[in-house]
């Protein structure tokens, strides 16, 4: 794939996340229903708006799509796809649900198994992170509307940097609303080697984005997500030089896996 194509991939689900935001934001201001999915999890009218939101957009593009709210494809087929789109249209919903702001539009595009691009919106702060992986750049910007353009988010948009931590302070970013015991073991056990421990939390991607930025050291994820989860935050990190570690292999994570389930997992330097 080349320079020219990926930028414009990365133009097109910028621009997909903006329009899914808006209309999130119209059922985020409105009594909307939830309903509960066979696996427990909530879903409201703002999921499948902003799927078919952006599937409009992404089905311009030569590149099939796994998204959290498509039927899924076959791993039969699935397999023969070296590059594929990997959408979450409103990742976060018990937080949508909460009213509390911390949801966000994913969508990363996949190659082999590894996130080549990766856009990140938070309809509620209108922030935007998108990172292009073969330049090793990740961004943020605040907007002032769900329509501003592309060429002005390019030319205001800041650069990503993590923190260089040198201290014995750890902060270490914890779901909102899935703090596993794992997690909290996690937490002692650094206490126990000496370090000063901070929680950060946070929902849904945006802890990926709190590594990426350098206002968290660590995200320690030791309780399920789905590969929609974890792929656009994963490559905001890795642009900047952040890792994103499985507690299996002790290597990244990968996608477009027979099982979309993720291993445990742990974000940092």
């Amino acid at each position: 794939m080349t320079g020219i194509e990926i930028n414009k991939y990365l133009n097109t689900a910028i621009e997909a996340s903006l329009k899914a935001g808006d209309v999130i934001m119209k059922v985020y201001d409105t009594a909307f229903d939830v309903y509960i999915k066979d696996d427990k999890s909530p879903l409201t009218e703002a999921d499948k708006k902003a799927n078919d939101v952006i599937n409009s957009y992404l089905e311009n593009t030569p590149i099939p799509i796994i998204s959290e709210e498509n039927k899924q494809v076959d791993f039969s087929i699935r397999k023969t796809w070296n590059t594929c789109w990997v959408v979450d249209p409103v990742d976060g919903t018990k937080e949508f649900v909460k009213r509390n702001g911390e949801f966000t539009v994913n969508i990363a595009l996949i190659t082999d198994g590894k996130p080549i691009l990766g856009v990140i919106y938070v309809p509620a702060s209108k922030t935007l992170y998108f990172a292009n992986n073969t330049k090793n750049e990740a961004f943020k910007i605040e907007l002032k509307s769900h329509d501003t353009s592309i060429n002005e988010i390019l030319e205001y948009a800041i650069a990503l940097k993590p923190k260089f931590n040198s201290n014995d302070l750890i902060e270490v970013v914890g779901s909102r609303s899935h703090m596993s015991q794992d997690t909290l073991d996690y937490v002692e056990d650094l206490k126990a080697k000496g370090k000063q421990v901070e929680i950060v939390s946070k929902g849904s991607s945006l802890k990926f984005c709190l590594v990426a930025e350098g206002s968290a050291d660590v995200y320690p994820r030791f309780a399920p997500t789905m590969e929609w989860d974890t792929a656009a935050g994963q490559a905001i990190c890795n642009a900047v030089g952040v890792e994103v570690i499985s507690k299996v292999t002790n290597e990244s994570l990968l996608y477009n896996k027979e099982n979309l389930l993720n291993p445990w997992f742990i974000v940092g330097k």
